[in-house]
């Protein structure tokens, strides 16, 4: 069996219409820093947040992960204002951030002969910042965030939306990603999909958070 990891390693043998990538922890190493400020934006509230739970929830938009924490604890949290914090927060790392390889090789190897796509569960302001602060802005032809769905991953939306701006099939698309919703809505879009978890772990040894 070629696991995930050959994959990746081994795709830019393969002819396909477009490629799509998510953003933070696929594209980006960010997602420490995210889990940082869940904590900072949690600690006056008394809500705890496991490291495991905050990966598995990757691909959630803020909002999202706010109600179901707080449904959780019977706390009553303004949605919007744990946004506003937690976006707040997160902002004093974003000269951390960094390329994830060899995820960045694959669109770097791509770029003007595939079309390309992101397709995040964060903020289009976000999104644009740091795609710009490691300077791969411009890569990709089209990006779909939060802002622009309705529903975020685990549903389809952002994908489909991508594929569509695009101009190509789902069916044509591959999709990297580094989350079961993010694989669950790759595949609800009837996608092709290669989660890139291996690798991530790999390098998240030494690295988590105290």
């Amino acid at each position: 069996m070629v696991s995930d990891y050959d994959a990746i390693q081994n795709v830019k043998e393969v002819k396909l219409e477009a490629l799509i990538f998510d953003c933070d922890g696929t594209l980006i190493d960010t997602m420490p820093n995210h889990y940082r400020s869940w904590l900072i934006t949690l600690e006056p509230f008394g809500i705890p947040f496991e490291e495991d739970e905050f990966y598995a929830l990757g691909g959630w938009s803020t909002r999202a992960i706010a109600k179901r924490l707080g449904a959780r604890h019977e706390v009553d949290l303004d949605l919007d204002l744990i946004a506003k914090r937690k976006d707040e927060t997160y902002e004093r790392y974003l000269d951390d951030v960094q390329l994830l390889e060899p995820i960045a090789e694959i669109a770097r190897a791509a770029r003007g002969r595939t079309p390309m796509a992101v397709g995040t569960g964060g903020t289009r302001e976000f999104c644009t910042r740091v795609l710009k602060k490691v300077g791969i802005l411009d890569w990709f032809d089209v990006i779909v965030t939060a802002d622009d769905v309705q529903h975020c991953k685990p549903a389809p939306d952002t994908f489909l939306l991508c594929a569509a701006q695009l101009g190509v099939l789902p069916t044509d698309c591959l999709v990297y990603e580094d989350t079961d919703p993010g694989m669950e809505a790759a595949y609800a879009a009837g996608m092709k999909a290669i989660d890139v978890r291996e690798y991530l772990r790999r390098n998240r040894q030494g690295n988590r958070v105290s």
